[in-house]
């Protein structure tokens, strides 16, 4: 690891002024912002990021990590810890698919320490950009190429890809944020402002080194997940190849509203196969108005993956991704929704 300063921020003003050279999702980023450290540190080990300066955000946790359920929809603080936000009952009851996504991913002592801000903002775990000995890597090295392509790509991404990179996307919880319309809260250097969370992961776009619209200095501080019908008939379903501390290979998060038995409005996101937290319009449209039936739910996984790419190593995810999102809408629609819990 390379010598750094660490300064520790007492206020968001102070943050944003301690954070004005950052850049989340920048490889080359002079500062970065810290909470948990848990994807940071590892990266800063590695020799993959080479700040020049910490910014400790840890203070600002008592501002902004709640956690609310209201007749508006569900707000979470940004500094909230994955763990926090997984044992809290009314989400657990409101948002099941929210809280199933945060008990599916790492480990106990990584949700303990993670916020959720910091969590969105993980950075591909493609073998490829973690290790610096690889000269071809579009996301840490602009313009090398993408060694993935021809290489390793089990674990890589069939949605959004183009030829400057093939990574996956590897959390969990973004997938539900995605698929459930929420709202970003943000304060930077220009103040607060809003922003959705469908926009803040870029597609590769041939520059995979950007990987989100965050402006230098801007502090994710809280979401927002507004109220709907198919909240609490929600579910994340994750495939993996082991049981625990593993990464997907293909989840779905679905939540429904359906009147005897019939869908009236869906919400489908798709994890593990996508270059960033990817949202299904398509698979979403099929179901609209009609019995979820097994054939309906095979209709809408076709849908959802009618433009999948696939390298080789990973031709296997469109047929897994399928089966996982008709496995997650089945299980959504016969699971019991009751005002006791979830």
């Amino acid at each position: 690891m390379r010598p750094f300063s660490y300064e520790r921020a007492a206020d968001l003003a102070q943050a944003a002024l301690l954070g004005r050279e950052t850049g989340q999702g920048q490889t080359d980023a002079v500062a970065q912002f810290l909470f948990g450290g848990t994807t940071l540190v590892d990266l800063m080990k590695l020799d993959v990021l080479r700040p020049k300066r910490l910014v400790d955000l840890v203070e600002l946790k008592g501002a902004h990590g709640g956690i609310a359920v209201s007749v508006d929809g569900l707000h979470l603080g940004a500094m909230a810890s994955m763990a926090e936000v997984a044992a809290h009952p009314d989400v657990r009851r409101d948002y099941p698919a929210v809280a199933q996504s945060l008990e599916l991913a790492a480990s106990p002592q990584i949700r303990n320490m993670a916020s959720l801000g910091g969590n969105v903002l993980q950075r591909t775990r493609c073998p490829y950009f973690r290790d610096p000995s690889w000269t071809a890597c579009n996301k840490r090295n602009p313009g090398s190429g993408c060694a993935a392509i021809e290489g390793f790509n089990r674990n890589h991404a069939v949605l959004g890809v183009d030829q400057s990179c093939v990574s996956q996307y590897p959390g969990d919880l973004a997938v539900v944020l995605s698929a459930f319309d929420t709202e970003l809260e943000i304060v930077g250097a220009a103040g607060a402002r809003r922003m959705p969370f469908s926009a803040l992961h870029r597609p590769a776009d041939g520059k995979p080194h950007l990987e989100n619209n965050l402006q230098s200095g801007d502090i994710i501080i809280g979401f927002k997940v507004p109220a709907g019908a198919w909240t609490r008939r929600s579910l994340y379903l994750k495939v993996r190849d082991r049981a625990s501390y593993e990464f997907a290979l293909a989840s779905a998060a679905v939540g429904l509203d359906l009147e005897d038995g019939v869908v009236r409005q869906v919400r489908v996101g798709l994890g593990g196969v996508a270059y960033r937290p990817w949202r299904s319009p398509e698979a979403e449209g099929s179901l609209i108005g009609k019995p979820l039936n097994e054939a309906a739910a095979q209709a809408a996984a076709e849908a959802a993956f009618a433009g999948a790419v696939t390298h080789g190593g990973n031709d296997f995810k469109p047929e897994l991704g399928r089966r996982t999102l008709v496995r997650a809408l089945l299980e959504a629609r016969d699971r019991t929704v009751n005002a006791g819990g979830a």
